[in-house]
């Protein structure tokens, strides 16, 4: 194997070329790209508001990425928060750039999501046999506005304090059940540090993990059924 053809690119790196036969001599990698990346052919009826999905799915790696980047410098203390994130904002080499494609991927996410469901919804792809993976993209979505609550918080600023007094103030309206959730999510009567470093381990371990095993749900279950035809 003297270079390495992946659909239009060819790779003639004789390190690289070696590197990926041993893995693929163990793996047969190379297969399952060409028949499921490279040679498979998507339906002609695609246009530009099937790709909002995809988009979501890059958006939602490129959250992953940024938020571990911004994981080494942030410390999540109430004491230290706010001065940590003025840190990775003035002193941290392009940390400005890392925490706002962080913030601004965040509302894109969001954006994208929202149109990939009404794309969804006025196509009638959610009817049967894909009602259960409408669900499942519902709840990616429940999952999404999660995880932009629980970093709203992080860091300590004025407007994202009085934000989560008012956001874990809300469920307190449910009958019966309503206090508890609310001590629960603060971890106590008001906001403090039990909310700080509740909401930072569901934002950066709960969520992201449930997330990605939903979204590992949705694609195969795409992968089963396939792409809907057109209308």
């Amino acid at each position: 194997m003297s270079s390495l053809r992946f659909g239009p690119v060819e790779i003639k790196n004789r390190l690289a070329v070696k590197a990926f036969k041993a893995i693929d001599d163990r793996f047969g990698v190379k297969e399952i790209l060409d028949d499921e990346v490279f040679e498979k052919i998507a339906p002609s009826h695609l246009n530009f508001w099937s790709c909002f999905g995809g988009i979501s799915f890059f958006l939602f790696i490129s959250q992953v990425v940024t938020g571990m980047l911004l994981m080494i410098y942030y410390q999540p203390s109430v004491s230290q928060a706010h001065s940590s994130v003025a840190m990775i904002m003035n002193e941290v080499p392009f940390g400005w750039l890392i925490r706002g494609i962080h913030v601004w991927g965040s509302s894109l996410m969001l954006i994208t999501i929202g149109v990939h469901m009404a794309k969804i919804y006025i196509s009638g792809i959610y009817k049967a046999p894909r009602e259960l993976n409408w669900v499942i993209g519902v709840c990616l979505f429940l999952m999404t506005l999660n995880l932009s609550f629980t970093g709203y918080l992080l860091p300590w600023t004025q407007l994202s304090y009085w934000a989560t007094v008012v956001g874990t103030e809300t469920p307190s309206a449910i009958p019966v059940v309503g206090e508890y959730i609310r001590f629960v999510l603060r971890g106590g009567e008001e906001i403090g540090q039990m909310t700080l470093t509740r909401f930072f381990a569901i934002h950066v371990i709960i969520l992201p993990f449930v997330t990605a095993g939903l979204i590992t749900l949705h694609l195969m279950q795409i992968r089963r059924q396939g792409i809907s035809g057109p209308l």
